[in-house]
């Protein structure tokens, strides 16, 4: 794991990509190396930040050059033992043990064909010398980050986006449209990007940048496709073997030449995996957190640990728990840095915090069940969404009147919020709407009307845009389950737009490295071959995983009540910051822009401290978007007006 950067026929492209590369050195505190070569009129040159996880040896370092290519890559091939093996039958001879040898080898071999046989996350620009193109490259399902900026024939790309900006003097222009689409979701979809100029190169896809300025892209691998597929199987009766496969991704993930551990929040998927994980390397270490006792019961949050200490007991798991008391006056600022984008989920400060933890006791590489929600349907929202298909059906006199009643009801007193209560506001907002909007309400900040209300007149073009995207994105797809086609969108927007990214980024500020063996192509492939009535049924979500789980787990474990990785936000907001979010509600860059309407912002305020409403998530995300405003537009001489 690592970071990487480059230009392509860029002015001052060494001194640019030294300055990418430096900017990246967080990613990679084992070593660093830069490559150059004529291209055209110009110049090459590639950049690489080094995190040592397999071949520590100089052999794996990168930009690795032979024969005419040259490689600087980001990732983990878990099938590249299968390559080399096919490799060395056609006569490749190799120098290391690396997988970045054997993509190079791959790549040689196969050029674009090899990228549909890699199984892993990456990310990587390949160089050949022959041709003067540069070639680059994400994973299927965007587990690894790749930014780029164009301006003429020249190019700019790098892990992460503040090299970019950085890279360019700080001169790059905030995209509003990427800002409203924040606010609406609470973190940036892949499509869009939080500068104008800049973009993501989506998952699944590469890029070829050829000397005569002429530039190509093209698509190996779609989850639509995925899906359809699996929908066929499904119809043909053709079910995996879920277990095994999960087994097998788990085991692929281990692949390591330093210790490997585990998140284990005592929750299904990280408990499963933790199990997996210890049943092929026996006593390995996890880590779980736990909050301070009066935030914990203020927020009326389950007692994750209890369980997590049953799997570490049971599995033969070195445990070990981190309480979280942070300082949130100085991680908010400090996240929202690490971040890239604006992301308003306090989940990444745990994610940082456990891997700071790891990172010093000697742990470089850990075991996430990221994205098991998504493609096993197992978030609140699938089954609420379910359930508001059946509620529906109830007279339309009753429901209003249940409205009427809920809207009356406190989500929190002084001494202690009600989960219940703020379960079935939400539920209430999204249950009579269509089946898009319901989905796309049931996860998101706002509803149309609410974001209107909140954002500059100019921007009600925009608001129509980020919510169409979110329809045609929906609607992309020929299945005829409800279930999968949540799951679908979810793994199309909100697993690589806001967890994955969190959870690279996260990691890679602590210099850890997160695998994720639910997002895993085969493990995907399975997930989509089993109807939606195998992922949720009666109230039982993943139930197809939790089947699975229970040929190694408890069934304590597997299906006990759903816990969160979250924070205890609601309790952070009323003591720690609630200064801050008056300061940014009367006095914030948002607000003095424009951007944002400062009468919105205090009836939010005003109805949250009552306790009326929970707006602890939309204030939260309100103070990130500031903090990452701020930084973005200090400085750099450019213009606050709207340009969506």
């Amino acid at each position: 794991m690592c970071g990487i950067a480059g230009t392509y026929r860029w002015p001052d492209g060494k001194v640019v990509t030294d300055r990418l590369t430096e900017t990246l050195a967080h990613r990679g505190p084992d070593g660093a190396g830069r490559y150059g070569h004529p291209v055209g009129d110009g110049e090459v040159h590639l950049g690489h930040r080094r995190l040592s996880i397999i071949d520590l040896t100089e052999t794996g370092a990168q930009p690795m050059v032979s024969d005419g290519l040259a490689l600087t890559y980001n990732g983990e091939l878990y099938n590249a033992p299968e390559l080399r093996a096919e490799l060395e039958a056609s006569g490749v001879r190799f120098r290391g043990t690396s997988d970045t040898e054997v993509l190079l080898e791959a790549w040689r071999r196969w050029g674009t064909d090899c990228l549909p046989r890699l199984r892993g996350m990456f990310a990587f620009g390949i160089f050949d010398e022959r041709t003067g193109e540069l070639v680059l490259a994400r994973d299927q399902l965007g587990i690894k980050p790749l930014f780029l900026l164009r301006r003429g024939e020249g190019l700019v790309f790098a892990s992460e986006l503040k090299a970019l900006a950085a890279a360019t003097g700080g001169k790059l222009e905030v995209d509003h449209a990427a800002l409203v689409a924040s606010l609406l979701y609470y973190w940036v979809p892949d499509s869009r990007c939080a500068f104008r100029e800049a973009e993501k190169l989506q998952p699944g896809s590469w890029l070829r940048c050829r000397p005569d300025g002429r530039v190509e892209r093209g698509r190996f691998w779609d989850l639509k496709d995925i899906a359809a597929e699996g929908r066929d199987r499904a119809r043909a009766g053709e079910q995996p073997d879920l277990a095994a496969v999960v087994e097998e991704s788990t085991r692929r993930h281990l692949l390591s030449d330093v210790p490997v551990a585990t998140f284990l929040s005592g929750g299904l998927d990280s408990s499963y995996l933790t199990a997996l994980a210890a049943r092929h390397q026996p006593g390995i270490s996890a880590y779980t957190i736990g909050f301070r006792a009066e935030d914990a019961k203020f927020e009326a949050m389950p007692d994750d640990l209890r369980y997590a200490r049953q799997v570490a007991q049971r599995f033969g798991v070195d445990l070990h728990e981190i309480e979280i008391a942070p300082n949130v006056l100085d991680l908010l600022p400090q996240m929202t840095y690490s971040l890239d984008e604006p992301i308003g989920d306090p989940a990444a400060i745990n994610t940082f915090l456990i891997c700071t933890a790891a990172r010093e006791a000697g742990v470089k590489v850990m075991l996430s069940g990221m994205g098991a929600d998504e493609l096993f349907a197992g978030y609140r929202k699938h089954l609420a969404n379910l359930i508001a298909l059946r509620y529906q059906r109830v007279p339309r006199p009753l429901r209003r009147g249940v409205s009427a009643a809920v809207g009356r009801l406190p989500v929190a007193t002084s001494r202690r919020g009600y989960r219940s209560v703020r379960f079935a506001k939400r539920f209430l907002s999204f249950a009579d709407l269509p089946e898009e909007t319901a989905f796309r309400r049931s996860y998101t900040m706002y509803d149309q009307d609410e974001l209107l209300a909140l954002l500059d007149p100019d921007l009600a073009g925009t608001v129509d845009d980020v919510l169409t995207e979110h329809q045609d994105v929906y609607q992309d797809n020929d299945l005829d389950d409800f279930v999968n086609r949540m799951c679908l969108t979810d793994a199309r927007m909100f697993l690589p737009g806001l967890n994955l990214t969190y959870t690279d980024r996260s990691s890679m500020a602590a210099s850890t490295e997160v695998r994720t063996p639910y997002v895993d192509v085969e493990v995907v492939k399975a997930a989509f071959a089993f109807p939606g009535d195998r992922k949720i049924a009666g109230r039982q979500g993943k139930a197809v995983l939790k089947e699975a789980a229970t040929s190694i787990l408890p069934r304590e474990i597997v299906y006990r009540p759903k816990g969160l990785f979250s924070a205890p936000l609601r309790a952070w907001m009323s003591r720690d910051l609630a200064p801050l979010v008056r300061e940014v509600v009367n006095d914030g860059e948002l607000v003095r822009s424009g951007i944002l309407r400062r009468d919105a912002l205090k009836r939010m305020v005003a109805e949250d401290a009552a306790g009326q409403q929970d707006f602890s998530k939309h204030l939260w995300h309100v103070l990130t978007l500031e903090y990452w405003y701020r930084d973005a537009t200090s400085g750099s001489g450019q213009s606050t007006r709207l340009t969506a």
